[in-house]
């Protein structure tokens, strides 16, 4: 599932190998969705966008997660549905997100979709929606 549009140079949030911590609010907000649902909500957005969605997340350890990255100081504009974790500066307390390297080694993390150009960032108003549907059961199985 890691398809990617063009050869664009990776954002400066992005490490050249391995992962890194980088924290919310500052290059982006985030939304963290545990379990089969943030999967189901990755593949949804996949498929509307034809696999340009954005930069999104997954990490492979204990509870499995998907991380949805948003444009900085976007993601409290919504309120998301119990399943769907915000992740921004403005939530009163700090965050970090694992952010893995474009090539190499980077387990535990993994793109499920990658930033590009045109897609620097998951689409706020669309990702409200597709989480919505698919945590509230009007979306999937």
């Amino acid at each position: 599932m890691d398809q990617r549009s063009s050869l664009d140079p990776a954002p400066c949030w992005v490490p050249v190998s391995g992962h890194a911590l980088r924290h919310t609010g500052v290059h982006f907000d985030a939304v963290r969705i545990v379990g089969p649902a943030g999967d189901e909500v990755a593949y949804e957005l996949m498929q509307f966008t034809g696999f340009r969605a954005g930069p999104i997340v997954r990490s492979g350890v204990g509870e499995r997660s998907t991380c949805f990255l948003l444009a900085p100081h976007t993601a409290g504009v919504y309120r998301w549905p119990a399943g769907a974790r915000l992740m921004g500066r403005d939530m009163r307390c700090d965050a970090f997100v694992g952010i893995p390297a474009l090539e190499g080694r980077t387990w535990p993390l993994d793109w499920c979709s990658r930033p590009t150009e045109k897609s620097p960032f998951v689409d706020t108003a669309l990702l409200h929606e597709v989480a919505v549907a698919v945590l509230t059961g009007r979306v999937g199985p």
